[in-house]
């Protein structure tokens, strides 16, 4: 911080030590050391406020700059996806069959549809379950098939 040599220091202190007394300087030089403390520490903590709200600046603009980022490939995206909405538009328009000038009916044929049930086969039972008539057979599940004619 200062340069001061160590003759220096001896001339303050001999100084210090006519003017205020030899039984008050431990008391005056306590006193200005817990002051130095405290100027040193509030020198820190000003410095350390400074680069907080500095690293704080530099997060805020990095996250404008990803916001903006996101914000283009978003744009980007929608435009893709709307040249993709019109492309599908124009094949749909071009596929689309066109109506007759004069409607006709025409008669749709149905045909009848034609429900079997499977169902499964019964259990068999062995020796030993025949002869317990306490084992309840459990449901057969049914299954309905539709069969066009």
């Amino acid at each position: 911080m200062f340069d001061i040599s160590f003759a220096e220091l001896m001339i303050i202190a001999v100084v210090g030590l006519l003017v205020i007394g030899p039984d008050k300087l431990p008391q005056v030089a306590r006193t200005a050391g817990a002051f130095m403390g405290r100027l040193q520490r509030y020198v820190s903590q000003v410095k350390e406020e400074v680069n907080r709200e500095a690293r704080f600046e530099d997060l805020q603009n990095l996250q404008r700059e990803i916001q903006q980022g996101a914000n283009h490939v978003k744009a980007s995206i929608m435009d893709g996806a709307n040249e993709v909405r019109t492309a599908m538009n124009a094949v749909e328009e071009s596929v689309k069959p066109k109506r007759p000038s004069t409607l006709t009916a025409s008669p749709v044929k149905k045909t009848p549809v034609k429900r079997t049930v499977a169902k499964k086969p019964p259990i068999k039972k062995s020796p030993t379950q025949a002869a317990k008539k306490t084992i309840k057979r459990p449901v057969p599940k049914t299954k309905i098939k539709i069969e066009e004619a």
